[in-house]
């Protein structure tokens, strides 16, 4: 039996293919391509409840955060991904003229699922970690009132808080907002049925 090479496809390619689809995304990986599934019902209100929070204390001042569609590349890695949202303070550095892919990320945030739990945990993290300007991560659940929060110390090092109460209040150094957990799970139905 003959095992078939996987074709690669270079970081270029895949980006030009990325900007010509108008539906369905997906994520490389040194030149594997890796389809996206659609985000829940749950999961989208949670993207948006967090984007309106950090655009509203992000108003009149030299930051930005971006849904979904904005892409970040990992040089490090040969990598782009889709964060679910992407912030960043100061002057966006950007691939080139059509904007659409961030090099310099402060905050990346994911909400969790069943099916990407683990990879944005473990793998995805990792890749993150290799982008210098990146100071905070957030991983997000949707079945449950839980953030936890990794912030890259001065030496380096990633630290972990975790919270668990709707009375919780996160900090975000690296774009000096606060975010509610109480507004990040407004309208959000748990897994216990509660509503918030």
């Amino acid at each position: 039996m003959f095992l078939q090479p996987k074709p690669f496809l270079s970081l270029d390619d895949w980006l030009e293919g990325e900007r010509a689809v108008l539906e369905g995304r997906s994520e490389y990986l040194d030149g594997e391509v890796f389809a996206m599934t659609g985000a829940s019902f749950k999961h989208n209100i949670i993207v948006m409840n967090i984007g309106r929070e950090l655009s509203i204390q992000l108003k009149g001042r030299p930051c930005q955060v971006y849904a979904n569609d904005m892409k970040v590349l990992i040089r490090s890695a040969n990598a782009g991904k889709y964060p679910d949202l992407v912030a960043h303070c100061g002057e966006p550095e950007l691939l080139d003229d059509r904007q659409d892919v961030l090099l310099n990320p402060s905050l990346i945030v994911e909400v969790l699922s069943d099916s990407t739990e683990t990879y944005d945990r473990g793998g995805k993290f990792a890749l993150y970690r290799q982008i210098p300007s990146l100071q905070e991560y957030l991983l997000v659940s949707q079945d449950q009132v839980r953030v936890e929060l990794y912030r890259r110390s001065e030496g380096g090092r990633w630290t972990l808080t975790e919270y668990a109460g709707l009375e919780d209040r996160i900090p975000l150094e690296s774009l000096d907002c606060t975010l509610a957990l109480a507004e990040i799970y407004d309208k959000v139905t748990l897994a216990q049925g509660n509503r918030i």
